[in-house]
């Protein structure tokens, strides 16, 4: 995947995570939690022998990954 579509992959998964997990963050923060989650999410879904397949793959694995950030941040500040 190339700089641009990683950039707007992560947007979206950043945003759409924000959107799940109810968290109020701007669309800079929402951008890097989204690129850094798409790392996470295909990490954790090579781990299971798994892999995301498109670029709607891409999006489901980077939310689920921003979705993981979002829930060990607000653990974590507690």
């Amino acid at each position: 995947m190339g700089f641009f579509t990683s950039i707007i992959v992560g947007g979206l998964a950043g945003w759409l995570a924000g959107k799940i997990m109810k968290s109020e963050s701007g669309l800079l923060f929402n951008i890097i939690l989204g690129i850094v989650g798409g790392f996470i999410g295909g990490l954790v879904l090579g781990l299971v022998g798994l892999s995301s397949h498109g670029i709607l793959g891409e999006i489901a694995s980077a939310t689920a990954g921003a979705s993981l950030l979002i829930y060990f941040g607000r653990t974590l500040k507690k």
